[in-house]
């Protein structure tokens, strides 16, 4: 999926939805949503065990185990399990080509130096890195402590059960709170918006649906809770928004200065 930032300002999207002031409050709302949402699954976590339970299969367990016994059979389908290492893979495809991509780019000085292109991809890389990779896999998910729906004794699992948002769980390292790869999911669904016409109306679609198959699949194979996904998802346009709104004002005020 190679991309074409240098025109995404020129109409369409891009102009009226993410100028500074519209962006800034989109993230106030979005950022005001995610607290919600946590405190909403917080509160109910049967919404986390009941969308679990419909994916998870119990088995008879032996006479000599006192527990749950059972698996997640989406998680063993071996056509399932190949698109979630293809969709697991997508997002480090277009990070490398972003990155080849603003090389390109500062390539060149002067009149032939894009500063919208360059901007657009800045703020495409770094949302990937303050997101998924700084804030989710190498804070929430290394510190967070909650286990994945098949490691809990509900499913099949050993460790108790904790509500999202708990860091009293027992999991070490690589837990489920929250999920790494709906973040990614939710980082790509971003990038729809810094796509120029037309391509943005031919990709639109197909990022959208590969980014919500990507949370799905996690639930479904007990890898992660639906608060997980969802909050590991809508974690990336939160971020998204913070720095496009950050540089857009950065960049007005520059002009302003000028």
């Amino acid at each position: 999926m190679i991309i074409n930032f240098e025109s995404a300002e020129r109409g369409g999207l891009l102009p009226t939805l993410l100028r500074p002031q519209t962006a800034g409050d989109a993230f106030i709302l979005l950022f005001c949503l995610w607290w919600l949402l946590l405190a909403i699954f917080a509160t109910f976590p049967q919404i986390d065990l009941s969308v679990a339970g419909l994916f998870f299969k119990p088995e008879q367990c032996s006479a000599a185990v006192k527990k749950i016994c059972g698996d997640f059979p989406y998680g063993e389908d071996p056509h399932l399990r190949i698109l979630r290492e293809v969709f697991f893979q997508l997002p480090y495809i277009v990070a490398i080509a972003l990155c080849w991509m603003l090389f390109d780019c500062l390539q060149h000085h002067g009149a032939t130096f894009n500063v919208v292109r360059a901007r657009n991809l800045k703020i495409a890389l770094g949302s990937l890195i303050v997101g998924p990779v700084i804030i989710v896999n190498l804070w929430l998910k290394a510190f967070s402590g909650r286990p994945r729906p098949r490691q809990t004794d509900l499913f099949g699992g050993m460790l108790d059960f904790v509500h999202a948002g708990s860091f009293a769980g027992k999991c070490v390292s690589n837990c489920s709170f929250i999920s790494g790869e709906a973040a990614s999911a939710g980082w790509m669904f971003c990038l729809i918006f810094l796509i120029p016409q037309p391509a943005r109306s031919a990709l639109a679609l197909p990022i959208g649906v590969v980014s919500i198959l990507i949370p799905a699949l996690r639930v479904a194979f007990g890898g992660h809770y639906l608060s997980d996904a969802v909050l590991g998802w809508l974690s990336s346009p939160v971020i998204f928004l913070a720095l496009f709104a950050l540089s857009q004002t950065t960049h007005s005020r520059k002009i302003s200065e000028f």
